[in-house]
């Protein structure tokens, strides 16, 4: 409402790695990143990848450290049975119950971990300035490449004093003055 742009992206980006599964901050980014002026197509992701980023996201890092540590204790019981009955029957079903809360286990610690690192990624950056001039080289004298508008997110790969190199997502590569965006 105020025409920040690239301040409203910004929050909502911040916002959504709170809240992963909240549809009202994901529809309120999708309004606003219609309104960039700048049409970037992305690299297309490999489907495996982006499925288990929305298995990964319909749950917080705390939930899934939670049901990380039930099914580890479920698994040292079943350890525990496996171990400690008499009768074939139970074993196997000990030690099968085992295996299966074993990988139940691996993969909620992948999910925690893995949204822990998305919640504490520091690369994700968007454009808050109007217009931002992607150059060549850290120098203001440098060839411009192209220019980034308002609202555009892109990953910061690494920073030289006041610059910041970034890549958008089609794979293009440039230098940017540090001040005209903001990490998320």
């Amino acid at each position: 409402k105020q025409n920040k742009l690239g301040e409203a992206i910004l929050y909502y980006n911040r916002a959504q790695r709170l809240a992963p599964g909240d549809d009202d901050i994901r529809h309120n980014l999708e309004m606003a990143e219609a309104l960039t002026k700048d049409r970037i197509e992305q690299v297309p992701e490999f489907f495996l990848k982006s499925w288990l980023r929305s298995v990964r996201n319909t749950l917080s890092c705390r939930t899934w450290t939670a049901i990380s540590l039930i099914m580890f204790a479920l698994m040292l019981a079943l350890g525990l049975l496996f171990v400690l009955a008499q009768r074939l029957a139970i074993r196997k079903a000990g030690f099968y119950g085992l295996l299966a809360t074993l990988l139940l286990f691996v993969a909620t610690t992948w999910f925690a971990a893995a949204e822990r690192r998305a919640i504490l990624d520091r690369e994700a950056a968007v454009v808050i300035s109007t217009a931002a001039p992607v150059k060549s080289s850290p120098d203001r004298s440098a060839t411009d490449l192209f220019v980034l508008h308002e609202g555009t997110t892109l990953r910061v790969v690494s920073t030289l004093d006041e610059w910041s190199e970034v890549v958008i997502a089609d794979g293009k590569k440039g230098w940017i003055e540090s001040g005209k965006i903001e990490r998320i």
